[in-house]
């Protein structure tokens, strides 16, 4: 993990930024989804189904410390990979750290707000508000 949001979002630009367009940033990202291990079959419920996406979202959240840590699945390759991005800057954070961060701030800082769809737009929104009233719950 990234010492602290603002460095994993920041690395994130860079990466992106390395790459030309964006058919290889969506690339980019699709392969960042394959990277991540999928959730088991009774970790996809629907007290962890994210609304307000057009593909099926599972969040999986996890306290632990203090901290929030989250793992997700999707079944559509390119929305895997936008839950790929936001794990890399939510998780393993703490609440307060989380709810510092914009959403439509981030969007912006990666390029997402305008080269996604409508659709996946507001996916990613649905995504990243699915992981700030997750921040926002009482820790046990």
């Amino acid at each position: 993990m990234t010492e602290t949001i603002d460095a994993a979002i920041t690395a994130l630009e860079d990466d992106l930024a390395l790459l030309p367009d964006w058919e290889e940033r969506f690339s980019y990202l699709i392969d960042l989804g394959k990277q991540m291990a999928p959730l088991a079959e009774h970790e996809r419920t629907e007290a962890t189904k994210v609304r307000g996406c057009a593909s099926q979202v599972w969040i999986v959240p996890e306290r632990r410390d203090g901290r929030l840590f989250l793992r997700g699945e999707s079944d559509a390759f390119l929305v895997k990979g936008l839950i790929a991005v936001l794990l890399q800057v939510y998780s393993g954070r703490t609440a307060e750290e989380i709810l510092a961060v914009d959403p439509k701030g981030l969007a912006a800082r990666l390029g997402l707000s305008d080269a996604l769809t409508a659709q996946r737009s507001n996916g990613l929104y649905s995504m990243m508000q699915r992981i700030r009233s997750e921040a926002a719950q009482p820790i046990p």
